[in-house]
């Protein structure tokens, strides 16, 4: 019992320090993604956009693992996530 407690409690300490820090590469893939998706139906090719897209972030390439970066951080949220879902914490009157 005292085990499962333990993983819930580093299970919330690892999702609220890596949430913030996922967020921000999943919103931009997300956000360029869709923007580009518009812009090439109104005949507007915005390629800078798949750059942001694909993790080339001016003189920061992070192309080679921003696919790798990107899996991990969701696997790693949703994980935490889910554990966090099916084990709640306890209350200290419990």
């Amino acid at each position: 019992m005292k085990t499962s407690r333990t993983n819930s409690r580093q299970a919330r300490r690892i999702h609220r320090w890596l949430v913030p820090i996922a967020a921000a590469p999943l919103l931009i893939t997300a956000g360029t993604g869709s923007l580009y998706s518009l812009l090439l139906e109104q005949n507007i090719d915005a390629f800078w956009l798949l750059k942001l897209h694909t993790g080339q972030f001016g003189w920061l390439n992070l192309q080679p693992v921003y696919p790798i970066l990107l899996g991990t951080l969701t696997i790693v949220v949703t994980v935490s996530g889910l554990t966090m879902l099916l084990r709640p914490a306890r209350t200290k009157g419990s």
